[in-house]
């Protein structure tokens, strides 16, 4: 057993500290986010954004800019050729992300390559949540209250062009708004959480915990809220638990979320063959 001491040794280390504060940052808007990648099947979209966003981090570099600029402009730039692509081929739109997101991730490592640069790649694609400093917690904060503040006023729209963009239309809604905005909300929230857990990971905490709270709840309104819970206390217990472990927050985290998932996919199954059984004992 170890002792209260020891428990909170590591909320004593300013390195620490950042882990904890950049968690509960990115994990509310990249949980928010995942109820509606979940719903639009956009799960291949979140992975090919995250992958995108390199060569733009690289350019950036290069231009002497802003890395968010870099890869905000990357990641719009791979979701508006995928949307282009797959309305004007026969090819079918996860092919074409899965063409897209490789290609764009392949030219950022050709890029990264050709450069000489003091930036590891290694933080660039599994996050340096340990390394974390000032600024990129108040880049981080920024963009997650910006993004968290628009998916919540617009939830309601969203979730109707999520399910019927006809009927969004016929309501009034602005669809290619909603359609892009959503969009752009992936690709700022990817950057926001680069220095938490990079690019390879962040597809993890953009999915897992909507698909989770899918599978505990049926109302969406519900799975909101309930998907960032999971996520704060995943990303939170993730980095705790890494400081005993001696390994890295991010992967710790996403074991954590996968977990849950396959808690939350087992609860389902015994939910739906107990329904089945009383269905057939009372038909």
């Amino acid at each position: 057993m170890m002792d209260l001491e020891t428990l909170l040794l590591p909320f004593r280390f300013a390195f620490m500290q950042n882990a904890f504060f950049i968690s509960a940052m990115v994990a509310v808007p990249t949980a928010i986010l995942s109820c509606f990648l979940v719903l639009k099947g956009w799960a291949l979209m979140g992975d090919a954004v995250s992958h995108a966003v390199l060569p733009g981090i690289v350019l950036a570099y290069i231009l002497g800019i802003p890395l968010i600029v870099g890869a905000f402009v990357a990641g719009m730039t791979c979701a508006v050729a995928t949307g282009y692509l797959s309305s004007n081929s026969r090819v079918k739109e996860d092919t074409v992300m899965g063409v897209v997101f490789s290609g764009m991730f392949g030219l950022g490592i050709v890029l990264y390559v050709s450069i000489e640069t003091n930036a590891h790649l290694d933080h660039i694609l599994f996050g340096n949540m340990l390394g974390v400093e000032t600024n990129e917690l108040w880049l981080a904060g920024t963009i997650s209250a910006l993004v968290v503040a628009g998916l919540v006023l617009k939830w309601k729209d969203l979730l109707l062009q999520s399910f019927d963009p006809a009927q969004a239309r016929a309501s009034g809604l602005w669809v290619h708004a909603l359609h892009y905005g959503l969009l752009s909300a992936l690709s700022l929230t990817i950057v926001a959480t680069l220095s938490a857990v990079g690019l390879i990971l962040a597809i993890g905490l953009l999915i897992a915990p909507g698909a989770i709270a899918f599978l505990l709840v049926r109302q969406f309104s519900t799975m909101l809220w309930l998907s960032a819970l999971i996520n704060v206390g995943a990303m939170l217990t993730g980095t705790y638990l890494s400081f005993f472990l001696d390994s890295a927050p991010a992967p710790t985290i996403i074991l954590i979320l996968t977990a849950l998932f396959v808690m939350a996919f087992i609860r389902r199954q015994i939910l739906t063959r107990r329904a089945s059984l009383i269905r057939v004992q009372n038909g």
